[in-house]
């Protein structure tokens, strides 16, 4: 093996060993922001996963509010939510906990996390690339945490509110396990988060070569029909709801390909 080789060898080598322990890092953090939320579950999952079953939730208190200042009368004011939740296996609860903790350290984690990943990412760039993306952790991290607001206050609750007083017929009463009705709370805020760093993602595809701006466009349409796709999954199955979580995700769409754009033009200079 030539001496060339060797170095880049160990080059590799040493970035697979930088990638592991920024990675071991972020699991770190992620396992004891972890630890302290199993800790406190009990106020958690009263004020933040119980809670939205009544109709004192926030969401549901602007909803009503707007409808007297619309003169809609009590049209949009939440309803009593007849649910019952129960546990009926034996680690369930259990499991269920650890889910939420390590989604929500996660969550809690993500500015030390994507700054572990930017920075294994960072040196490989130019000098003018590195100015360039001098906030794009803030601006990552900001995205995502929007997006779990809006999931919380938005997403969930209307999921919460639609499926829990929907029924076949009145013969049949919700009784819900706590799985799943903590489940599709922590899964589709998750989700949320992770969809507003869209114009993150382009903006980082768009950097390597991989999108264009000209290509963002020509599908334009396309994307609506996929973000309406991804709406339909992660909200109730009614038209306000999609359009609700449709129009946000749009507007970040649109605004990745100004991004991309931005990029492009750096790149001609």
């Amino acid at each position: 093996m030539s001496e060339n080789s060797q170095e880049k060898e160990m080059s590799f080598l040493g970035h697979l060993e930088e990638l592991r322990w920024r990675l071991v890092r972020s699991v770190v953090l992620i396992m004891l922001l972890a630890v302290v939320l199993f800790y406190f579950t009990d106020p958690i999952v009263n004020n933040v996963y119980l809670k939205m079953s009544k109709t004192d939730f926030p969401t549901y208190q602007f909803f009503c509010y707007l409808s007297e200042k619309l003169n809609f009368s009590d049209l949009l004011c939440a309803d009593d939510i007849p649910i019952q939740i129960q546990s009926i296996e034996m680690t369930k609860q259990f499991s269920t906990n650890m889910y939420f903790a390590l989604i929500g350290g996660f969550i809690l984690s993500f500015p030390f996390t994507f700054f572990q990943l930017w920075s294994f990412v960072k040196p490989g760039l130019k000098t003018k690339e590195v100015h360039a993306t001098r906030w794009i952790v803030f601006n990552a991290s900001l995205l995502f945490f929007l997006g779990v607001l809006f999931g919380y206050y938005l997403i969930s609750p209307l999921c919460v509110q639609f499926f829990g007083g929907y029924k076949l017929t009145d013969e049949i009463q919700n009784n819900f396990t706590i799985s799943s009705y903590m489940s599709m709370i922590t899964t589709s805020t998750f989700l949320t988060g992770l969809f507003f760093e869209l114009p993150v993602v382009m903006y980082l595809l768009a950097k390597i070569g991989v999108l264009s701006s000209a290509v963002l466009k020509k599908y334009r349409r396309h994307s609506i029909v996929v973000i309406l796709i991804l709406s339909a999954i992660i909200t109730p199955p009614d038209v306000i709801s999609q359009l609700l979580v449709t129009f946000p995700i749009y507007t970040l769409y649109e605004i990745g390909i100004v991004v991309v754009k931005r990029v492009e033009k750096r790149k001609e200079i």
